[in-house]
């Protein structure tokens, strides 16, 4: 299996680990990263059969582009330990760590990958891990758990449990998860990796899924699950930047690329400071736009 990673994480889609016909077609659905997931969408009787398949597919198959994720069951369970030991070896991109609670949580898992890659000869991992915030004790300590590892390149949260745990029902209104959002991402900016939000369950109210993206995407979250391919295009379509705002991008990083060779690191644009936060918001422009402005041509500034 190769993959190539890719910066953007608009969309992260869940596949059932015991659906050989989805996990089949998984790299030309167009998300950017495919989960295939051995925890909640696996009744127990299927675990050790999804896990098998799931591990065969991953050799097997061409995702092409898509970041290719595990979602394993938590170590606190009978599957946990099993679900490490055959797909670690395998090096995806990531695993998704499901009801991580503490920072502890995650040192616990990486003890047990660690051990097995020694096992397998494996001396340069690049295989990150992704955390996942399910509860109320989780969201209090996302900062911890977003910074326990170098490992650690992306955040996500689990809407459905988590409002469980909170004895509230998840609803279109943000209101329920407010608090829990925007923590999860403030950590994952403070600790400069990726924050992903939760799934929009309902599969046929693509409108309710524009406005809860566009909510996601204001309060900061890079990118949204997806439990749906039907929806990947709805949240693609949302993180797109307009012309203007790729247009305006352009013309930065030409004019930074002018000033840093003249050693100037502060400049303006129409009367307006450019520092170095201003430039890697450009570039993030450019990057989920996948325009390399060194190869531009049809692109001209304003």
């Amino acid at each position: 299996m190769k993959t190539k990673k890719k910066i953007n994480r608009r969309s992260i889609l869940y596949i059932p680990g015991n659906n050989p016909a989805m996990i089949q077609q998984g790299g030309v659905y167009g998300a950017d990263g495919i989960l295939l997931d051995l925890e909640d969408a696996v009744a127990p009787a299927q675990k050790d059969s999804a896990r098998i398949l799931v591990k065969n597919m991953i050799q097997l198959i061409n995702f092409y582009d898509a970041e290719v994720i595990v979602r394993i069951n938590h170590l606190s369970t009978p599957f946990g330990q099993t679900d490490l030991e055959q797909i670690v070896p395998l090096q995806p991109d990531a695993l998704r760590l499901p009801k991580i609670e503490s920072k502890q949580d995650v040192m616990d898992v990486l003890e047990v990958i660690e051990k097995i890659e020694k096992e397998n000869k494996i001396t340069d991992s690049k295989m990150k891990i992704h955390p996942m915030i399910e509860t109320s004790v989780g969201v209090m300590n996302v900062f911890e758990i977003a910074g326990s590892s170098k490992r650690v390149d992306s955040i996500s949260i689990g809407g459905q449990d988590l409002t469980a745990d909170m004895g509230i029902i998840k609803t279109k209104d943000p209101t329920g998860l407010d608090y829990a959002r925007k923590a999860v991402v403030m950590a994952a900016k403070a600790n400069k990796i990726d924050a992903i939000d939760t799934v929009f369950a309902d599969i046929e109210d693509m409108e309710g899924l524009r406005e809860e993206t566009i909510y996601a995407k204001m309060i900061g979250f890079s990118g949204k699950a997806v439990i749906n391919p039907r929806q990947i295009e709805v949240i693609h379509d949302v993180y797109a930047p307009s012309e203007e705002e790729i247009r305006k991008a352009v013309r930065i990083i030409r004019e930074f690329k002018k000033q840093k060779e003249k050693g100037v690191g502060v400049f303006a644009i129409d009367g307006k400071m450019i520092d170095a936060p201003i430039v890697a918001r450009a570039q993030h422009v450019l990057d989920i736009a996948n325009i390399n402005i060194d190869e531009l041509s049809s692109i001209k500034e304003n």
